[in-house]
């Protein structure tokens, strides 16, 4: 309870790139929301299968508040990079790794060639050129390193949400190939997740659209959460091996292979 309040404390005067509520939340929830507990879980899963050198070196590009650093830690050495200095001093907080101030395209304290794996989790959304980003995270990879992005999918789904959050567009697997590909990266594997509980995802998503509500991230009560977690959290058996041919998320293992 005193680290919740600490974190509602840290984030009351944040104004920079998402609204200051969606910031407090996502420093509250982060840690027992279904969708973040288990994406978690997947995305470790996939991690384990991309072969990354025994002492990899890892970067996580647009961190938040650090919800992704301690399962990211696991593998190699860790950087992270976020622009909103709210959540930087959050992410800093846990003491996982160093979290520097940075965005892409222009503004990354990194040298180039520099990382086995970067890590773009739900990111590409908030930039408005994605093809200049992506760019500039190819020059941050070794040759042979591996860019794994999730992405929010289908712009049929736009909502207050994607409003709140401040996204530029959704994706469908095609065109975050499309944009990855201009960028000089190899489409290694694209598709999508969070595919199980999809229609009921939707469904909700579709009936909000005309609302005012600003967020998705509002921890459903216990029963739900746990239900909720244990089946999105199934797709951890699946993805590590072959991606989905539909979700409400796009997912991409690209490669710099020059």
């Amino acid at each position: 309870m005193k680290l919740k309040n600490d974190l509602c404390m840290l984030f009351a005067n944040t104004t920079q790139n998402m609204q200051p509520e969606i910031y407090r939340e996502m420093a509250v929830v982060q840690m027992q929301h279904w969708w973040f507990v288990a994406r978690r879980q997947i995305l470790a899963a996939i991690i384990k299968k991309l072969s990354l050198p025994n002492s990899a070196d890892i970067l996580e590009i647009g961190c938040g508040t650090g919800g992704n650093l301690a399962m990211l830690a696991a593998f190699g050495r860790l950087c992270a990079m976020e622009t909103d200095d709210s959540a930087r001093k959050c992410a800093n907080a846990l003491n996982i790794c160093s979290v520097a101030i940075g965005e892409l395209p222009n503004t990354v304290p990194y040298d180039d060639a520099t990382f086995d794996l970067i890590c773009l989790f739900d990111v590409l959304e908030h930039i408005k050129d994605d093809v200049i980003a992506l760019e500039r995270v190819k020059r941050l990879l070794k040759p042979g390193g591996r860019l794994l992005i999730t992405v929010p999918a289908y712009a049929w789904l736009w909502s207050a949400h994607d409003e709140s959050h401040h996204h530029k567009r959704r994706y469908t697997a095609a065109t975050l190939k499309r944009r990855a590909i201009h960028a000089g990266l190899t489409v290694m594997r694209i598709g999508y997740f969070n595919t199980l509980i999809f229609p009921v995802i939707a469904t909700i998503r579709l009936i909000r659209l005309r609302t005012t509500s600003v967020s998705d991230a509002k921890i459903p009560q216990a029963p739900i959460n746990t239900m909720l977690k244990m089946l999105f959290a199934l797709e951890r058996f699946v993805v590590p091996f072959v991606f989905f041919p539909f979700g409400t998320s796009v997912i991409a293992v690209l490669e710099h292979s020059k």
